[in-house]
């Protein structure tokens, strides 16, 4: 009877913690790492959520339309280790940024941010370490 105490709380653990193991991803199994390129857009959100911060940017489409384009980037805790809040980045919502990043594998609008600029001029560059950058 004990052992079947102790394996429901150790079995929901378990299952508790896969879903957070199988949200993380390498960059490389969502995004070609290959397919760089940079969006100039107005800031409109921010969500800062484990596993990975998501921002969006309206930029000019092609028609002369909004196109929202969502990114992922770097966990929270990366952002908290090199000295910046979600304030930091929110405080640009309403104003233009400028966004590199890789592409989606599936072509919508969804990329991976390396790089985002700030309408005074200063960057925040996100590295990417050796195995999350491989393809």
């Amino acid at each position: 009877m004990r052992r079947t105490v102790l394996a429901v709380p150790l079995t929901l653990v378990g299952l508790l913690t896969a879903g957070s193991v199988w949200a993380h991803h390498s960059p490389s199994a969502i995004f070609d790492m290959s397919k760089k390129f940079v969006l100039t857009g107005t800031l409109t959100e921010v969500d800062w959520f484990n596993p990975h911060i998501r921002v969006a940017v309206d930029a000019k489409g092609a028609d002369g339309a909004a196109d929202v384009w969502k990114f992922e980037s770097n966990p929270p805790s990366w952002f908290r280790r090199v000295g910046l809040s979600r304030a930091d980045i929110s405080k640009a919502i309403g104003q233009t940024v400028t966004v590199e990043g890789v592409r989606a594998r599936d072509g919508s609008r969804y990329g991976y941010m390396l790089k985002i600029t700030f309408p005074d001029g200063n960057s925040l560059e996100l590295v990417l370490t050796g195995q999350e950058a491989k393809q």
